[in-house]
């Protein structure tokens, strides 16, 4: 009994190792989804599992998901250069923030997370039909993401009222 209890913590501990450096080698980062962006005037719908969220989520009533998904929109400050200038400026003072596009209306930033450098997309659109800033951020890798994506908007949206 004793070998087998030893066999087996040197196996979870071997196990928490290989992951540690599949994430440390960027091997847990997945890939850069290339249909980001803005189209039609709507982001990409929230992903079909529980590990997104979006303030266009009520866009799409049949979506498996939607209800998890939905996060209020952030409220403008001026206009949407004016908006966006100040959301980069909050967006890239954030631990493991990397801006990826900049347009006088749109911003996405990747984030990633510290240990096993896991990586999220999140999106940042000046709506000017609806006056407001959406949002859209997503896991790129795992079914669930244990609500840090929606914890982060929420971070970023206290900063946002709190004045950056």
């Amino acid at each position: 009994m004793r070998t087998f209890l030893t066999w087996l913590i040197l196996g979870v501990l071997g196990l928490a190792l290989a992951l540690l450096a599949a994430g440390r080698l960027g091997l847990l980062s997945g890939t850069r989804p290339a249909d980001l962006g803005v189209r039609d005037g709507r982001l990409k719908p929230p992903s079909a599992t529980p590990n997104s969220v979006s303030s266009q989520a009520a866009l799409y009533p049949d979506h498996p998901m939607r209800a998890y998904a939905t996060v209020e929109p952030l409220p403008m400050k001026g206009d949407a250069r004016a908006t966006i200038g100040a959301l980069r400026t909050l967006l890239q003072g954030m631990p493991g923030a990397v801006l990826v596009t900049q347009r006088d209306d749109y911003l996405h930033v990747e984030f990633s997370t510290a240990l096993l450098r896991f990586v999220d997309d999140a999106e940042f659109w000046v709506d000017p039909a609806a006056g407001v800033v959406q949002v859209r951020s997503a896991s790129r890798l795992g079914r669930k993401d244990f609500g840090v994506n929606r914890e982060r908007l929420e971070a970023i949206r206290a900063r946002w009222r709190a004045g950056g």
